[in-house]
């Protein structure tokens, strides 16, 4: 019998072992392998008979892990939009976890069922439609391209959704919601219509300091008198100075507040007159001179907020950037990539539809920010340029350990690193001169587990490794294990043979 502490670091392993069959993998679908769960449903990839298996399965954790599994296609995962636990549902609009950076969309289908769906009678559930939608709003599972169609959509469950886009929303389609043959429809968005309204902002405007007052005087339309108001109080001044409503007057005071800060986001308008930006580019502040200069008249909006995801933050921070509904045009990020300043070049490089050879040039730029924030956000980025990125950016290691094209031979190099992330990833190459034995004593366990994993490991070690603990999980999980040696660890954890 093997030891009480070998069968759960077993069950683990097995599960992310990338050549155990799905005969393999449906054993562990069993309740009394409940400690696998986690690895299998969620953290790799799935045959397409196991996925059948899983999203059918009577236990909800094996549901919800799988809803949560990036590795899984979204239609995959969008099969369990109609799930009887809201748990489950929820986990499907959450989606996988944020810090992996992108996430594919879901099928359109799929969110029109999660956007539009309402409770049942039952009102003793833990989670309503309604949160079960703010988990989708936030997970970036919802494509631009989406949103666009809302406001015409067949379904007026969707149109009423639509009017929560009110501030990205043209002229025409506000006009066309706010007559819509659907009464419901007509209504949400004439109190959406509020937003554009200054007196009706005054009007809803708290006294008190709140995330609501801040919502609607950093977006909302603004009148005279609350303006008014918060230059004498020298009260919100970021927040109106930010707002494209703010009126043009008091962004001329707000340019020459004393507080640097707000004259610097009163430099990043679009909406500025030439004059006051002549000023600002004078500023005796670096940083507002900095803002006012980085762009020249006339600029948009949309290049305002593409500059803001970037600026003041560094790659590891910033990582993969989601596209919004209002990007500024591929021209535009096409210059900015030819630009002699590398706050522009930083803000080209997250832009995923650059042209071949604006990613060679980046790829090259002497500025490492630029050169790892186009490994982060860029298909075509060099697989070298992933793996420095990986070495110097240990935030970001999750999402980039996700890509294929993150170098995983040649990294004998990195076997001594200082860093036991970069360690692991190099044990684990199947490319190394030797087996990486010494590895398999190193005092990080993740690097442990990534040589115990390694293939270049001789059987009589392998086996050695499968009866200690410290080494069982990675062993478990070692490509070299045959069928039967995989059954025969699962027969040994007391998993039947029959599957779930």
């Amino acid at each position: 019998m093997p030891s009480s502490s070998l069968p759960e670091p077993w069950l683990r392993g097995v599960a992310a072992n990338p050549a155990a069959p799905s005969e393999v993998l449906l054993r562990l679908l069993d309740p009394t392998a409940r400690e696998s769960w986690k690895v299998l449903c969620e953290e790799r990839d799935l045959p397409a008979d196991v996925i059948d298996t899983v999203v059918a399965h009577p236990d909800r954790a094996v549901r919800r892990a799988f809803a949560l599994n990036r590795h899984a296609a979204p239609e995959q995962r969008g099969r369990l939009v109609n799930d009887p636990d809201a748990f489950v549902r929820a986990a499907l609009a959450g989606g996988p976890r944020t810090r992996f950076g992108r996430i594919g969309a879901l099928p359109d289908d799929v969110l029109e069922t999660l956007l539009t769906v309402q409770d049942g009678d039952d009102h003793s559930q833990l989670l309503t439609a309604d949160e079960i939608r703010q988990e989708l709003a936030f997970s970036g599972q919802i494509p631009p391209s989406f949103h666009h169609s809302m406001p015409a959509h067949h379904n007026p469950g969707l149109r009423c959704q639509a009017v929560g886009l009110w501030l990205w929303l043209t002229p025409g389609q506000r006009e066309d919601l706010l007559a819509d043959p659907e009464p419901e429809v007509r209504e949400a968005a004439r109190r959406q219509s509020r937003i554009l309204d200054p007196a009706a902002m005054e009007a809803d405007l708290p006294e008190r300091d709140c995330h609501h007052r801040s919502l609607l005087l950093v977006n909302y339309a603004v009148s005279d008198s609350v303006a008014e108001a918060c230059l004498a109080d020298g009260r919100d001044l970021w927040a109106l100075a930010h707002n494209r409503h703010t009126p043009a007057d008091a962004v001329a005071r707000l340019a020459r507040n004393p507080d640097p800060k707000v004259r610097e986001r009163v430099a990043s308008r679009a909406d500025l007159d030439p004059s006051l930006l002549a000023e600002l580019a004078n500023d005796p502040d670096a940083g507002v001179r900095t803002r006012a200069l980085l762009q020249p008249l006339p600029r948009t909006w949309a290049q305002r907020n593409a500059i803001d995801r970037t600026i003041g933050r560094t790659a590891d921070e910033i990582g993969p950037v989601a596209e919004t509904l209002t990007e500024p045009g591929l021209d535009w990020f096409s210059t900015c990539a030819l630009s002699a300043h590398p706050l522009l070049r930083r803000v080209a490089a997250t832009c995923p539809h650059l042209p071949g050879e604006l990613v060679h040039l980046l790829a090259e730029d002497p500025d490492p920010h630029v050169r790892h924030l186009l490994a982060f956000n860029h298909p075509l980025a060099p697989p070298q340029l992933l793996l420095d990125a990986f070495t110097t950016c240990p935030r970001q290691r999750p999402y980039l350990l996700t890509l294929p094209h993150l170098p995983r031979t040649g990294l004998q190099h990195l076997l001594d690193h200082e860093d036991p992330e970069v360690r692991a990833l190099a044990a684990a190459d199947t490319t190394l001169d030797q087996p990486p034995t010494r590895q398999l004593t190193d005092p990080d366990p993740r690097v442990q587990r990534a040589a115990a994993a390694n293939p270049l490991l001789p059987p009589d070690l392998l086996s050695t490794l499968l009866n200690d603990p410290e080494t069982a999980e990675g062993a478990a999980a070692n490509p070299s294990l045959t069928t039967e040696r995989l059954h025969h660890l699962l027969d040994l954890s007391g998993l039947p043979r029959t599957a779930a």
